[in-house]
């Protein structure tokens, strides 16, 4: 039995103005519908960081800059595994455009649990969610 696939991906937390950006996945994509956090998968030679710088100008077409990073979390959807690399993120300039998604949202930390979030985006948004309380005390 071959190997599972395990698939390493990035994503971007971004925030402007107290809120943070929020992407739905298009329905003819897997997990479509669900929301998730921008980015995608790192290429060969490729760093997480300028894996991100990438996919968010290719996802959203706008340059960003990438902070600080959160924990990773990896999840089992079956047929594949991903480690997701979420990192706090800002634009340079511009405004996002959903070029892959199906929409996009800015939303308050506290509407972020409320999302039809897929599975592996979950813990991000809880240790996202933990980061910011910690912050904030």
């Amino acid at each position: 039995m071959p190997a599972k696939e395990h698939l390493q991906v990035v994503c971007a937390l971004i925030e402007r103005g107290g809120r943070v950006l929020a992407a739905k996945r298009a329905q003819s994509k897997s997990q479509g519908g669900k929301w998730e956090f921008p980015g995608g998968k790192l290429h060969d030679g490729e760093s997480p960081r300028e894996a991100l710088v990438r996919e968010i100008a290719e996802e959203l077409r706008v340059p960003v800059r990438v902070g600080k990073a959160l924990p990773p979390s990896t999840h089992d959807y079956g047929k594949f595994a991903i480690t997701l690399i979420p990192f706090l993120c800002v634009f340079e300039s511009g405004e996002p455009h959903a070029v892959e998604h199906e929409a996009l949202a800015w939303c308050r930390p506290e509407d972020l649990a409320a999302l039809d979030w897929a599975a592996a985006d979950v813990p991000v948004v809880a240790s996202y969610l933990a980061a910011r309380a910690g912050a904030a005390s």
